[in-house]
């Protein structure tokens, strides 16, 4: 079989972490009998430098017309003036708007033997296996108006947070019928208390579940939700929420599995059954502190191209062998250095990826 990859290693560590994740995708296509062509191209800080805009029409138009969209990492504090008029970051919203990627998967699964990689203990994080599915196109991050202005009060700025039934409906069942697959438990996550946005999420939510009545439904504060993510975080298996909401309780949910550099994440265009259009990337920053010194973890990476070969490949032998793959690698004790521990053999982003794509040939 042959597919089209849109591949954008975008800034600091991604160009590294990217080859190992491309490397991997090639053994698995000798191994299984198909052909991934890459089609690359530029995002981010990098594409301000070069094109004066954080995602050039040239890009979105590479993405739109392969299958899917592998993308490492972007931004970096070359970029971070706040009084810039262009950010890394836009380019991943305009890339998000414009590929029509509303759903946002983030596991969390806990390896046994890693539960002493993490600064929780051991017994509260044994069994963790979780998914965040967060609204990745409305919200806060995309609402008009948003603006900063001045005026003899002083300086004010505004950022609309809004969402539609329309919304709201198509990302809660994307939660459901994960659940649905998984142990039918699904937490939705709001500020009903006090946002009418939230009211209007609940009461939505509500009323869609009942097309799943095999699915447990909870409704659950984005604060409770936050400190349960720490205090007995096994309980949770779907967790289903709003733009922001998402993004803060997955890079908190990110300290459960040791590292930011563990965890994979899919942004799909509609539920994920059979072959679903979509850009898979880690979890992690482009860490620009520690790039070009090959020590960046590939594994986040690696498994991001698992979820692209079962979600828009529909390939679920060949996802299950790059996790396999990893986790034996895990299992030899071998480690970058953000899981590193006394007693393990520290390796490097190269190194890791070579032992990773050793095991698929093997």
């Amino acid at each position: 079989m042959n597919f089209d990859i849109a591949v954008l290693p975008g800034d600091g560590i991604g160009p590294e972490v990217m080859a190992e994740a491309t490397r991997v995708l090639q053994s698995v296509g000798e191994k299984f009998g198909h052909k991934f062509h890459f089609h690359n191209g530029v995002v981010g800080g990098i594409s301000i430098d070069k094109l004066g805009t954080a995602l050039s029409k040239e890009t979105l138009s590479i993405c739109k017309d392969c299958d899917a969209v592998l993308l490492a990492a972007v931004g970096g504090p070359k970029w971070d003036d706040p009084q810039a008029k262009i950010h890394p970051e836009d380019g991943l919203l305009a890339l998000r708007k414009g590929l029509g990627l509303f759903a946002n998967l983030r596991p969390v699964k806990v390896l046994p033997i890693l539960v002493n990689s993490t600064p929780l203990k051991p017994n509260i994080i044994s069994g963790v296996d979780l998914v965040v599915v967060r609204e990745l196109t409305g919200g806060l991050y995309f609402g008009q108006p948003k603006k900063q202005w001045q005026d003899p009060d002083g300086r004010k700025a505004v950022d609309t947070l809004i969402y539609s039934e329309a919304e709201v409906e198509r990302i809660v069942r994307v939660g459901l019928e994960l659940a649905r697959n998984r142990r039918k438990k699904l937490v939705s996550v709001d500020k009903a208390n006090v946002l009418q946005s939230s009211r209007l999420w609940r009461q939505i939510t509500t009323e869609i579940s009942a097309d799943y009545p095999d699915v447990a439904l909870q409704h659950m504060l984005v604060d409770t939700c936050a400190m349960r993510l720490i205090q007995n975080p096994a309980d949770f298996d779907v967790i289903v929420t709003e733009n922001m909401f998402g993004d803060i309780l997955t890079d908190e949910a990110s300290v459960l599995a040791g590292s930011m550099g563990m965890l994979p994440s899919a942004s799909l265009a509609g539920i994920p059954k059979g072959k679903t259009f979509g850009m898979y990337e880690p979890v992690h920053g482009s860490a620009p502190d520690i790039a070009g010194q090959n020590i960046a973890n590939p594994i986040a990476t690696i498994l991001s191209v698992a979820m692209m070969l079962r979600y828009s490949f529909n390939l679920e032998t060949e996802a299950c062998t790059i996790e396999d793959a990893t986790l034996s690698v895990l299992k030899e004790d071998y480690r970058t250095q953000d899981i590193w521990s006394e007693g393990t053999t520290k390796v490097g982003t190269k190194e890791m990826g070579e032992l990773i794509t050793r095991r698929i040939k093997s």
